[in-house]
């Protein structure tokens, strides 16, 4: 019988800024064992808890796509009052962690399979967006989902992370992508404007489509509604409450909304589900 708690032992194979100021890495993690990695099976929106020698584990959503095989990526935000975080910010490739898991549902499971797709994010909370986008646009995958809309927001130019995918994504035919940042600085040249504002302005098609939010809550609180305007109806709008997640396996008690515990039965819920839910999130 397998022991959830127990980590899998993983090393730090590369660490990228991915903004100016080293607040936000991406640690890409490649197995130890072989066998783990075998058996270690994910699909995008699903998170991982992450353990540092001394300093404890933190829930992450996992960055990567099943399609990189070999590595799992992580993108984490530096907090100064972040024991787990601020100590993996503070580890060098090379170095090892453990994680446990993976955990929760996924995108998948909500039948996006087979629809459009829009994908909207807000600030460092992209993570398990661009695990989804990478894993939607691999060529095993791209003919089971109909349109990929993209629309991606962050404070600042600087803020933005993935930047050489999104560029890579801009250049794609078969993926509409449309990046904004609350105020550019003089090498700006692209999109500025709120990521609701953005939403309302492309107007992507409600038809046969499903949108995924995660962001920040304001960005959510405000996005809803413009995808209400639009169409969409509250079981093909899905937001992740990652922000919940704790032990992973439903045994601390600490992400339960109601009667449904985010690590287990999300962390992935449709808006017509939140619904149901008190307003606790």
């Amino acid at each position: 019988m397998n022991n959830p708690y127990l980590p899998i032992p993983m090393i730090i194979k590369r660490i990228t800024n991915e903004t100016t100021a080293k607040d936000i890495k991406t640690f890409e993690l490649a197995f130890l064992n072989k066998e783990d990695e075998k058996i270690f099976s994910y699909l995008p929106g699903q998170f991982a808890e992450i353990s540092v020698l001394g300093a404890g584990e933190a829930p992450i959503g996992i960055a990567s796509s099943p399609t990189e095989k070999g590595i799992l990526k992580f993108t984490v935000k530096w907090y100064e009052k972040g024991v787990v975080t601020n100590a993996l910010h503070n580890l060098f490739t090379g170095d090892e962690v453990g994680i446990r898991g993976p955990f929760g549902n996924s995108f998948q499971s909500k039948n996006i399979i087979g629809k459009s797709v829009v994908v909207i994010g807000g600030g460092f909370a992209f993570t398990t967006l661009r695990s989804l986008t990478t894993y939607m646009i691999h060529h095993n995958n791209r003919n089971k989902f109909k349109n990929i809309t993209v629309i991606y927001g962050a404070r600042s130019p600087d803020d933005l992370i993935y930047k050489k995918e999104l560029e890579e994504w801009a250049e794609r035919d078969d993926v509409k992508l449309y990046v904004t940042v609350d105020k550019g600085d003089k090498g700006w040249k692209g999109r500025e404007g709120f990521v609701p504002t953005v939403v309302g302005e492309v107007a992507p098609s409600a038809q046969g489509a499903v949108a995924i939010i995660c962001g920040p809550p304001v960005m959510i609180k405000f996005t809803i509604p413009k995808l209400v305007e639009l169409g969409f109806s509250p079981e093909n709008i899905l937001n992740s409450l990652e922000m919940r997640m704790k032990c992973g396996i439903g045994k601390c008690g600490r992400c339960n909304i109601g009667n449904k515990y985010v690590c287990k039965d999300g962390p992935i819920f449709s808006l017509a589900e939140l619904n149901d839910l008190p307003k606790e999130y």
